[in-house]
């Protein structure tokens, strides 16, 4: 029997984590790249960071409060840095001081707000 595919890394959930267990690396985490929309780039085996670049400094706060609210419902918070119509969201697991597969849920569905 096979596995079933994986499902939408943006149809899930993140799991919060209560450190103790070793961050991504190597195979795992360019698998979960791949799954990932195009842009993001998995930085030192240590953070996700992408950059969208929106029509208006308006667009672009809208957009940053949109992921605001999705961080609190996933429990999940990114770092954003905002520079007029760039928005650039940094995302790893402090706890874990790299990457676990929560960061690339809220990465996913992050990307799809925009």
């Amino acid at each position: 029997m096979r596995d079933p595919a994986p499902r939408d890394l943006a149809s899930q959930h993140c799991v919060p984590c209560r450190g103790g267990v070793p961050p991504l690396t190597g195979a795992s985490l360019d698998a979960l790249r791949r799954q990932l929309p195009p842009g993001w780039q998995v930085v030192d085996e240590h953070h996700l960071q992408k950059s969208f670049k929106c029509r208006t400094f308006r667009e672009a706060l809208s957009f940053v409060s949109r992921v605001g609210d999705l961080a609190e419902r996933e429990g999940h918070h990114p770092e954003i840095h905002v520079a007029w119509i760039d928005v650039t969201l940094t995302i790893w697991t402090h706890k874990v001081k790299g990457l676990t597969e929560s960061d690339f849920i809220l990465a996913a569905k992050a990307d799809a707000l925009c």
